[in-house]
């Protein structure tokens, strides 16, 4: 019979290794290039100093290890008036990770 113990140790070990592997795991966001979209990348680039911004003609895609967050006060900072996390739906291309949205903030991490 296998030692319980040992196989529990074991299962916990793999466990937390995935799991570390999905928090490191890359995520990304690509964003239309416009003038109404320049705020929300600007936000992005500075509330994510580990993130790598690529610059493409008709958008911009960010790429970033583990999380990536979009703020809804830094955007709000840079239009200077109310800005609602979920106009960011209105230039979005695509993405990649787990999205957790709020009132304040829309984060890509794996889970």
């Amino acid at each position: 019979m296998p030692d319980v113990p040992a196989n529990h140790a074991a299962n916990q070990a793999a466990n937390q290794a995935a799991n570390q592997a999905a928090s490191n795991a890359p995520v990304f966001i690509a964003l239309q290039a416009t003038e109404d979209m320049r705020a929300v990348i600007e936000a992005i680039e500075a509330d994510n100093p580990h993130a790598t911004v690529n610059h493409y003609p008709a958008m911009v895609k960010i790429d970033a290890p583990g999380r990536l967050a979009i703020v809804r006060a830094s955007v709000e900072a840079r239009i200077g008036r109310p800005w609602d996390v979920q106009e960011l739906q209105l230039g979005l291309i695509s993405l990649g990770g787990n999205i957790d949205e709020t009132e304040d903030e829309f984060v890509l991490a794996w889970r």
